[in-house]
């Protein structure tokens, strides 16, 4: 091949693929019978590419599975960007649920003409992982910030400007902290008042820097708080970041839009957990020729125990409730003194998880599911891309299935999504309708999936990321949106009709600021669009309290229940991931505009975030499942005690089921154990229920 001039890394020989017309075409093998159900393989494979003048192209590893039934199922398993110059190797690991008829390998990816070449293939069971560790972090100085001559009382010493623009201290910014930095430092000492004035930018990265490379430490968290302005001839609304290079690789540390010459809180946060050889953080964003303002940057890592014991106490007030248990039974003198113990069985707040089809056939993913999780949400097996990926080729027979799962184990859905404005979400023949087709399609998809389902889902994602995309809007006008919400209500009243969207809760998009969210659902109420929640996706990096607080505060004000819809958190650390998961958990659970929160899986190979499982593929609970297990069972109430001479026994409990049992005298067995079962409803005020015995 090419004269010769390829040669295979071992061995004499090498596989090749030759007339490749579609980009699925590849080279395959056959394995079935050769791999087991549940358990986890590793995939490593050499490959590189070959002809049609391309030098470089996606090789994917791609697992075709067939079930008994006659189901097809596809498993990306690895990808990689190989080249015409060099031999690469092509990573990954998969897990099969079911016991396939027909189980099939192979590599694809590359555009038509362009040969796949592969040196080795080797499928085997996949090594158990080692246990893992929490990072060591030797004096973390939380609090402290990290940023040199942050109040510029030495001028501008230790800052340098990035790129040829002017820096210079000027007078009139604010003295008081930032919210969510003083939310995190508490008493803090005034600003100075003095501010970072750039000027002469020619770039929109041009902005003040500083090397910071020595100050930061492996997997701790950093919150970034600062005050941001810019200069009154600005034109339009202007993007501000604080952005942090490392290693040449762009870092978001929060980012704002400005639309005045006011002043403005910007927040973020952000964490490293490779060690870095250069680490420099400036502020960036305005075009070219407007001035940009900075005062009190502040870059500190923070305590994250310190805080949750704060939201312990928040929990205990809008979670829970004073309970008065009054007992009666045909000898009442003979209750006082007896002995009372109370366990909660179930704490109604909703905890939920997304589920796909393929879990369905893994009795162990769906032992987790159905014990830990009382809410669920589909994967993808209801979205418009999988119930009809060709026009009128219907497939309900996924999502029917998994609403089956969940009837049976007695766990409540939301409905995902309806319609997706991210035009790479829209399939190819709906792309290329025309605007009277489309209009058709639409309403179609309305009457098909709100009649099918009615009552089915208690929450429809109406129309999902609309801060972050337009397919419809652009194509149908701006009314089109609105409309979605008015029909699907009159289709199906019972469901509450959400928004969803990203980046509202970490103060890294300024496209999706709660500011922005809350216009954008004012306006689709104005036009009679009943929206009825607000969902928070929540895939979150390095999630800080009180960042993530005030979003929730911001959007609380419209009085709509808030969700959290996707959650999910990563970090190749468990323990890290543990930790991040608890923040988000914590603050969703102390925050009372919270209703809700949904995690976007739990199973590894089977999320679509790398490093964001609870559990490990072949059943095993890591760190941050176990994380997960504990907060569920710290929010189910116990208590001990005796019946009072008033007949009563008091406690306060999280909301929920609860199981009480009493032993009560008797002529016969001198005692026995009486159970009784009670609920406590969410409300204001002690609840009084009556145990007759």
């Amino acid at each position: 091949m090419s004269d010769g001039n390829i040669l295979p890394v071992s061995g004499k020989f090498f596989g090749s693929t030759e007339n490749r017309t579609d980009y699925w075409n590849g080279i395959q093998q056959d394995i079935t019978g050769r791999v087991k159900r549940k358990l986890a393989y590793d995939f490593i494979a050499t490959v590189r590419i070959f002809g049609n003048n391309i030098s470089t192209a996606n090789v994917k590893a791609t697992l075709y599975i067939q079930t008994a039934d006659l189901r097809e199922q596809y498993i990306g398993v690895a990808s990689v960007q190989a080249t015409d110059k060099d031999w690469v190797q092509l990573k990954g690991k998969f897990l099969v649920n079911g016991s396939p008829s027909r189980a099939v390998i192979f590599l694809e990816g590359p555009p038509p003409g362009t040969d796949i070449l592969l040196d080795n293939l080797i499928v085997k069971r996949a090594a158990k992982a080692p246990p893992a560790s929490p990072p060591v972090v030797e004096n973390a100085a939380f609090g402290v910030n990290v940023i040199a001559n942050s109040n510029l009382n030495d001028g501008t010493n230790g800052w340098f400007p990035l790129g040829n623009c002017n820096l210079s201290v000027g007078n009139g910014s604010p003295h008081i902290l930032p919210p969510m930095a003083k939310d995190s430092l508490g008493a803090h000492e005034p600003l100075s008042g003095s501010y970072i004035l750039v000027t002469n930018r020619t770039q929109t990265w041009m902005g003040p820097a500083q090397m910071i490379t020595e100050k930061l430490k492996l997997y701790l968290t950093y919150q970034v708080s600062a005050w941001i302005r810019v200069a009154n001839h600005a034109s339009k609304p202007q993007n501000i970041n604080i952005a942090l290079g490392v290693d040449g690789q762009w870092v978001n540390g929060g980012q704002i839009e400005s639309s005045d010459d006011k002043w403005h809180e910007i927040g973020g946060s952000f964490r490293i957990e490779k060690q870095p050889t250069k680490v420099m953080v400036y502020v960036q964003g305005p075009e070219a020729g407007v001035d940009l303002m900075v005062a009190g940057l502040q870059i500190f890592p923070v305590d994250r125990r310190a805080r949750f014991r704060q939201l312990k106490k928040e929990t205990d007030l809008i979670r829970k409730r004073d309970v008065i248990l009054k007992f009666s039974s045909s000898d009442s003198a003979t209750l006082v003194g007896t002995s009372v113990k109370i366990r909660q069985t179930q704490n109604t707040f909703p905890f939920g998880t997304c589920i796909n089809r393929s879990n369905i056939d893994n009795e162990d993913i769906v032992d987790f599911f159905a014990k830990n999780f009382n809410w669920a949400v589909f994967e993808n097996e209801l979205k418009w891309y999988w119930t009809e990926p060709q026009k009128g080729n219907l497939n309900y027979k996924d999502a029917d299935d998994l609403l089956s799962l969940c009837a049976n184990h007695n766990i409540q859905l939301r409905g995902h999504c309806i319609f997706w404005e991210a035009e790479s979400s829209v399939q190819s023949w709906i792309r290329n309708l025309n605007k009277d087709d489309l209009t058709s399609a639409v309403e179609n998809r309305l009457a098909g999936l709100l009649t099918r389902y009615s009552g089915k889902f208690k929450h429809y994602d109406v129309n999902n990321e609309m801060l972050h995309g337009s397919f419809y809007q652009d194509r149908l006008g701006k009314d089109i949106r609105a409309h979605m919400f008015k029909t699907a209500n009159q289709l199906d009243p019972t469901a509450t009709l959400f928004v969803n969207d990203y980046n509202i809760e970490d103060g890294c998009d300024a496209r999706s600021s709660p500011e922005k969210y809350i216009e954008h659902i004012l306006d689709l109420r104005a036009q009679g669009g009943p929206v009825g929640g607000i969902g928070v996706q929540g895939h979150i990096n390095s999630p800080v309290g009180p960042v993530v607080r005030s979003a929730l505060d911001n959007l609380g004000v419209l009085g709509l229940p808030i969700w959290f819809t996707e959650l999910d958190v990563s970090s190749d650390n468990e323990f890290v991931r543990a930790d991040d998961l608890e923040v988000m958990l914590r603050e969703s659970f102390a925050h009372p505009a919270v209703e809700g929160v949904v995690l976007w899986g739990f199973w590894e190979l089977f999320m679509s975030r790398d490093n964001a499982y609870l559990v490990n593929a072949e059943g095993d609970l890591n760190e941050a499942g176990k994380r997960y297990v504990a907060l569920k069972q710290e929010w189910l109430s116990r208590a001990r005690g005796r019946i009072d001479e008033q007949g009563k026994f008091e406690f306060r409990g999280f909301y929920g089921v609860y199981e009480v049992e009493v032993e009560v005298a008797n002529d016969v067995s001198k005692e026995k154990m009486v159970k009784a079962s009670f609920v406590v409803d969410k409300g204001e005020g002690p609840i009084v229920i009556s145990i007759n015995l």
